[in-house]
C-alpha cells in the first residue's frame, strides 16, 4: 500500500448498524486511527452511508474527522454501484481503495468485488469491518481474499502509508498509535 495513489473508503459506519455488530469496538478503533492518518497525510477518503434516512448518519466520532464532501449516501449494497461514489473514485485517480466498515460479508464484500473488477487494488482491513456474526465476519474474509483483495489491519495501513519515521506525518500520528 502506497499513500500515492490511495483512497480510504468507511462503509455505513452508522449507529443503528454498528451497536448490532460483533465486534463494534474494534471497527470505531481501526477505522478511527485510518481516518486519522488519512487526514494527516491528505490521503482522500470516502464515507458511505446505507439508507441514511432510516439508519441514520456515520457515527459522530467518525464524522467528525472526515471533511464534509466525503459523505454519501446509497441504496445498493454496493457502493460502487452508486455512480455519485464511483465518479468520485475516478476523479480521484486512486490506483488503490483501502476499505473499512460493516457488514463485511455483505457492503464491503459487494463494494470490493465490484472495485476489483473495475481494476483497482482493494485491501480490506479485517479489523476494521464487521458482522453481526463472527463466522459472516470471518467467511466475508475469506471470501475476500479469495477474489484478490488483500487482506490486512489497520496499522499496516498507517505504517505504509507512513513508510518511515522522522517525518512531521509520523510524529503526528505516532501519538495515535500507543
Amino acid at each position: 500500500m502506497k499513500a500515492e495513489g490511495a483512497c480510504l473508503m468507511i462503509v455505513d459506519v452508522q449507529q443503528r448498524l454498528l451497536s448490532a455488530m460483533d465486534a463494534p469496538r474494534s471497527v470505531l478503533s481501526g477505522c478511527s486511527l485510518m481516518m486519522k492518518a488519512a487526514g494527516v497525510m491528505d490521503i482522500p477518503m470516502l464515507i458511505t452511508e446505507q439508507y441514511p434516512e432510516g439508519l441514520g448518519p456515520t457515527v459522530e466520532t467518525l464524522a467528525e474527522l472526515a471533511p464534509e464532501d466525503a459523505f454519501f449516501s446509497k441504496l445498493h449494497f454496493s457502493s460502487a454501484a452508486n455512480t455519485a461514489i464511483k465518479g468520485k473514485i475516478d476523479t480521484l485517480n486512486a490506483k488503490q481503495i483501502v476499505i473499512a466498515g460493516i457488514e463485511a460479508h455483505v457492503c464491503v464484500l459487494q463494494t470490493t468485488i465490484e472495485f476489483l473488477e473495475a481494476g483497482y487494488a482493494c485491501f480490506v482491513v479485517g479489523d476494521a469491518t464487521s458482522s453481526r456474526k463472527a463466522a459472516n465476519h470471518a467467511a466475508g474474509l475469506a471470501r475476500l481474499r479469495e477474489v484478490g483483495a488483500e487482506i490486512v489491519t489497520s496499522e499496516m495501513v498507517v505504517f505504509e502509508w507512513l513508510e518511515k519515521a522522522g517525518t512531521p506525518q509520523f510524529r503526528e500520528m505516532s501519538k495515535f498509535l500507543k
